[in-house]
């Protein structure tokens, strides 16, 4: 198998599963459903592979069981929505890659098929850690987004305490009830108690 067909196998995988981590959550029954269609689908592939033999028998079954597990591990993160959901369907796509290209490896023989081999399992290798990586480029985000949300609090949170500051000022120069009226009104402003 030459790099063409190992990077033309790698980006159909990532395109594959790009789609289905985009997805909103779903309904249970919906869920169900789908899983019965990804069920249906893979019997009707695997029953049209009987139409061949030997080696391309084989990676034709390879093909139909990779596709049932990209749609499942897509079908699951729809699901589930989740960075690590996404990671599975990112693997699962690169084992499904990976079970086909080592298949059609299997057409070739001596250091031809080794190379094939090694060819495949660094573009399997390769699309796990991309995997994995934007698994903790996701996580990373959301951390981020937490600590920013957090820092805003906090910020708004000083800014309140140091108007509020400003107004308590203001108030001594009243004295007595029209200052005790200030610092009420000031506290009620600011949401102190």
């Amino acid at each position: 198998m030459n790099r063409f067909s190992i990077n033309a196998l790698a980006l159909a995988a990532g395109l594959a599963f790009s789609a289905g981590a985009m997805a909103q959550s779903m309904a249970k029954d919906d869920y169900k459903a789908g899983k019965k269609q990804i069920e249906g689908q893979y019997k009707a592939e695997k029953a049209a592979c009987n139409s061949f033999s030997g080696n391309a028998k084989d990676v034709c079954v390879a093909e139909a069981k990779g596709r049932e597990k990209v749609a499942r591990a897509d079908l699951e993160a729809s699901y589930k929505p989740s960075a690590k959901s996404r990671y599975k369907a990112r693997v699962a796509a690169a084992g499904a890659a990976y079970s086909v290209a080592r298949e059609r490896c299997d057409d070739q023989g001596g250091t031809a098929k080794d190379v094939c081999v090694k060819e495949a399992k660094a573009v399997q290798t390769t699309a796990k850690a991309d995997a994995k990586a934007q698994m903790k480029v996701s996580d990373a985000n959301v951390v981020a987004r937490d600590k920013g949300a957090e820092a805003r609090k906090d910020a708004a949170t000083t800014a309140n305490d140091a108007q509020y500051g400003v107004a308590k000022e203001k108030c001594d120069a009243y004295a007595g009830e029209a200052k005790d009226h200030c610092l009420a009104q000031a506290k009620k402003n600011f949401g102190k108690s």
